[in-house]
This record gives structure tokens, sequence and C-alpha cells, in this order.
């Protein structure tokens, strides 16, 4: 069956039509996918007592074990230290010639620690440099010589750290310094909350993403390293993010790979061994792939709905998606599906067009729910006098 139009609840708005492909849609049937379609690849939970596989397009949870149980994540942490950075970087606090010294106190705890890009007391190394090899060598040197250097002390890196991660609503994580080193368990997080970052990661800095993540290894001081991540170069699409490993907390996997538009990340934590992150990982991620199916529900550019606007010279405002708009079915599955709009309106002028304003929801039955960002499609400025009348007159019969 088509999906029935939404009803108008308060400030749930329904789109003013689904697309022509949809409304043709055979009737629906029990979301049972086709068992010989994908072979089973979705870790057990003893291979992997945490796993977490996301659709970032539509934010649809593909497969959840323990998204939101905390673990330690080794030098995964370095992903938010990398975030961080990048948010510096677009804020004109940090820059990528920017030159750091290797203080002989940072020195005399993090000299050749761990992973390392073979740092030194005195050694002058450009955040350039300090990125690369945070991100592909995990440099737990590096890491700690940006926090110095940026911050002035590798504590009050670390607090930024926390107040960003609290401020992307990271609210199961803690870290408790810049590397992710042991450290007791002070240093903590979530499936869910890595899921966020990597969102964060690659949304508001896909340039610097694309730069600094996901190289085959780094050369520095003449000493060419690679790059552990388990999916580069091996799965098509992969690009990124970071591994993580100690005796704490095993075996544990920040990942992304993206075909055609579709991105999707995984978590996986507490893994025995580095061979078997490996392999859970690349099925994990082609299961993915493979298990579903993307039903394209508006086209690119397409008018999604509207939302109401208060204060403005216009009563209403258009909305649409960044790109097409879709979700992730089971394959071989037609369910049926509902949408709808949410914000919290009606919305407030002035409006710029592309400000983001309302979630379109989709939902069939069994499987997660997708949430598409929509954005004004264009400007609403604020109301003037003779606006505000016309606005006043057409309410009264609205």
């Amino acid at each position: 069956m088509p999906p029935e139009k939404p009803r108008r609840v308060m400030r749930l708005i329904a789109p003013a039509a689904f697309l022509a492909a949809l409304l043709a849609a055979p009737p629906a049937r029990a979301m049972v996918p086709d068992p010989g379609a994908v072979p089973p690849a979705v870790p057990t939970a003893a291979e992997a007592p945490v796993a977490l596989l996301v659709d970032l397009n539509t934010g649809q949870v593909l497969h959840a074990r323990n998204p939101d149980r905390r673990f330690m994540p080794a030098s995964v942490t370095k992903v938010m230290t990398l975030y961080l950075a990048f948010e510096l970087m677009k804020a004109g606090k940090l820059f990528p010639d920017q030159v750091f010294m290797m203080r002989p106190e940072v020195a005399r705890v993090w000299r050749r620690k761990g992973s390392t890009m073979f740092l030194a007391a005195g050694d002058q190394v450009r955040v350039e440099d300090l990125l690369l090899g945070i991100a592909n060598v995990s440099a737990n040197d590096g890491s700690a010589v940006l926090a110095d250097g940026q911050a002035g002390s590798i504590a009050a890196w670390t607090e930024a750290m926390n107040r960003t991660a609290w401020g992307l609503g990271m609210n199961g994580s803690h870290f408790n310094s810049p590397n992710g080193f042991p450290d007791e368990g002070k240093t903590f997080t979530t499936a869910t909350d890595l899921v966020t970052l990597a969102r964060a990661l690659i949304t508001r800095h896909p340039d610097a993403f694309g730069y600094y993540v996901g190289r085959m290894g780094f050369d520095y001081k003449g000493i060419a390293q690679v790059n552990h991540d388990p999916m580069i170069g091996r799965v098509p699409g992969a690009d990124g993010i970071k591994t993580g490993f100690t005796n704490e907390s095993g075996f544990s996997y920040l990942g992304t790979a993206r075909r055609n538009g579709q991105r999707l990340v995984l978590v996986l934590a507490g893994v025995e061994n580095g061979r078997l992150r490996a392999k859970l990982a690349k099925a994990y991620v082609e299961w993915g792939f493979s298990a579903f199916e993307r039903q394209q529900l508006y086209a690119p550019g397409a008018v999604i709905g509207e939302a109401r606007v208060q204060g403005g010279n216009s009563r209403a405002v258009a909305l649409k998606a960044a790109g097409p708009v879709t979700i992730d079915l089971p394959r071989g599955s037609t369910p049926e599906l509902t949408a709808t709009i949410r914000y919290d309106g009606p919305l407030r002028a002035p409006l710029a067009a592309g400000q983001e304003v309302a979630i379109l929801e989709v939902t069939a039955p069994g499987v997660s729910p997708a949430h598409i960002p929509l954005y004004a499609a264009e400007p609403v400025d604020t109301a003037g006098p003779l606006d505000r009348i016309v606005n006043a007159v057409a309410g009264m019969f609205s």
C-alpha cells in the first residue's frame, strides 16, 4: 500500500505528496527479507559485545547490539581530538601551518609511548603533520603535542574535548586524555556517541575529513608507518576512521564506507584480536550494503512539504532535503510507509534559505525509522506592517 498521508497534529505537519512510484507500489506484505539474498554477517555477541551499524544518510540503525553500553575506546578517542581540531580550524583558532614544540615536560610523559610519530623534546611540528600522524598512525605523542600547544596544557584540551562532546549530545562519553591511553576507565564512550561524533566529523568538516583521515599510512622523520584501519584499501568506498586497542579495552573500531551516495558507519568494541576485528568489520559493512535496498521517496530538489511561519512576510515556508530522500528496507520487502514532518513550530522569522528547520521521519513496520533533515527552500523575512495585517486576516480564516 502507498504510505498514508500523515495527519496534522499540533506541530506535526504532513508532507504535501509522495512520489508517484510510491503511490504505485504493490500492496504491503510481511517484512521478511529473501533468506537467500545475503549471507548473514552480523557479528555474534561473543565476537563483538558492542556492535552498531548506521546509515548516515537516513539515520537508520541497520543493526545494534548494546549501543549505549559504556566501553573504553582506546585510540578511537583520537577521533574527538581530530574533531575538536577541525572545529578550531574552522573558527580560525588553529591553522595547518602553525608550529608547536614538544615541550620537555610533555616529552617526559609521551615520548615514544605506545603508537608514535617519534617526536622528541624540542621538536617543532606543523599542525598538519600532527593531524596526519594522529589520524593515520595513531600518534599518542602527536595528540599530546597538539593538545598542549593549542590549549596551553593537556588538561585544558581535554576539558575542551568534553565540552565539545556534550555539545554534540554525547552524554554517555567522558575523555580523560587526548589519545585514549589506558587510564583505569576514566575515558569511556558508547557506540551511539561514536556514531554521533562520526556524523559531525563528516558532515561539518567534509574537506578536512577527506584530506586528513583514511590514508594508507604516514611518513614522518623518514619513518614510514602503515594505517591499521581494516577496511581502507580492502573494502570499496572505505575511507576511515579509527582503530583502537589496549589490554584494558580489547580491540575496537569506528569505520565508514561510502558507495553510490550512501554512507554507512559502524562501531565494534570488545573484540578479542585484530584479525577478528578486521574480518568482522568487512563482513558487517558488506552486509549493510547488501542486505538492504534503498527506496527513493523524493528526488533531489523536490519540495517535501511546508512548515508554518510566525512573524514573517510569508505564513509558510517550503521544505527540501539536501539530496534525495531514501529509506533502507530489507531486500525483497515492500512495507507500508508513513512520513511525518516534525518541527518545533510555528517557526519564527526571519529564516535563511538552506537553514535546517525540520526533520522528515519515515517509518515502516519492523525497521528503524529514517530521520532526514529538512531545510528552508527560500528565505522568509520578518513581516512588515502590511504583511502583519495580511497574516492576521488570513489567520482568521485558516
